[in-house]
């Protein structure tokens, strides 16, 4: 099997592509042909030795895939060879197979691609983790989304719309803010000209009859974007930490969350998940029924080939991303 190996930490172009010898399977696992493997922000953090995990050398990079199920263990009787499938390995999903326990592997419903199914799962259960479980929103509330063309932001739309949230998605280019509209957003701010603060309660007014901010801040990307987006909260307004995808962790001013009784909230669903594997397992369960019926529409990613999971990866950090990335074996 082909794998996209990392041995050693360090830039993205050291990555190398290597033949390997397919995964043992164990009497309860599948093996999974990988049609489709999702590229995530973190992945790169990984190879770079950026994450607060580092795994042991070499690993294999790539959590979210999905493709179809090439073989069966002895004991398995849930899943079928030729069963399209998508599933989480933590660690690995930058390879032409997998090899999983099969009670991880879950079918992919007939109303998604393999490209949507290997690239939904972090960014919409974190939207999900964050809005249902972490912040308890209720619909009518309103909402500014930060990082709002990433595919972690544009899930955020997604799932706070079929909230009956009102959406303010923020921004850099043209693209990614048609991409926030498409996806359910009631208002977009060009987050690279406009100040995000002002415009957020330009629009609150607007489109809520609240001129004084909004319910809630989901922040992916922190840094200087994410201080100026605490001040746009309401009165017990919530700000959502989600991640740092601008490099710096942003400096929040306790005096602003002070004066107006807003509220900070961690939101870390994968350390969360290893706590509560069967209540995420209910969680993704409703998330892919939202899926199956309508209300929650994933985009279709941008592919590349596998041997070009660094240039993926790159393309990522930079930014020039709007949506969700596949590598393709």
């Amino acid at each position: 099997m082909r794998v996209v190996s990392c041995n050693s930490f360090g830039p993205l172009t050291d990555l190398a592509i290597e033949e390997r010898d397919p995964w043992p399977l164990g009497p309860d696992d599948v093996r999974i042909a990988v049609s489709a493997a999702g590229v995530n922000f973190v992945d790169a953090l990984f190879v770079q030795g950026l994450y607060q995990i580092k795994p042991p050398l070499p690993f294999v990079p790539g959590n979210e895939i999905a493709g179809v199920v090439s073989e069966i263990g002895a004991d398995v009787t849930t899943l079928q060879v030729g069963q399209r499938v998508f599933t989480n390995v933590g660690l690995g999903g930058y390879a032409s197979e997998v090899a999983v326990p099969a009670k991880r592997a879950v079918p992919t419903p007939d109303s998604m691609t393999d490209g949507q199914a290997a690239t939904f799962t972090q960014s919409y259960s974190t939207a999900w983790f964050a809005l249902v479980k972490r912040a308890r929103v209720s619909a009518g509330q309103s909402m500014l989304v930060l990082g709002a063309g990433s595919g972690v932001g544009l899930a955020a739309v997604d799932v706070g719309r079929s909230l009956g949230m009102t959406v303010i998605a923020a921004a850099s280019s043209a693209e990614k803010r048609a991409a926030a509209t498409a996806r359910g957003a009631a208002a977009v701010i060009d987050s690279s000209a406009e100040d995000v603060k002002t415009r957020a309660k330009e629009f609150a007014q607007e489109l809520t009859g609240d001129g004084t901010g909004v319910d809630v801040v989901y922040d992916p990307i922190g840094g200087a974007q994410g201080e100026q987006a605490l001040r746009a909260l309401r009165e017990d307004g919530q700000f959502l930490v989600i991640g740092f995808a601008s490099g710096a962790i942003p400096q929040l001013p306790a005096n602003q969350v002070l004066l107006r009784n807003r509220r900070v909230t961690g939101v870390d669903w994968g350390a969360w998940v290893g706590r509560h594997q069967q209540e995420n397992n209910e969680m993704l369960a409703d998330i892919v029924a939202a899926i199956g019926d309508g209300r929650l529409s994933p985009v279709e990613p941008i592919a590349y080939p596998l041997d070009q999971a660094a240039q993926a990866l790159q393309d990522q950090l930079d930014r020039k991303i709007v949506g969700k990335t596949v590598l393709v074996p």
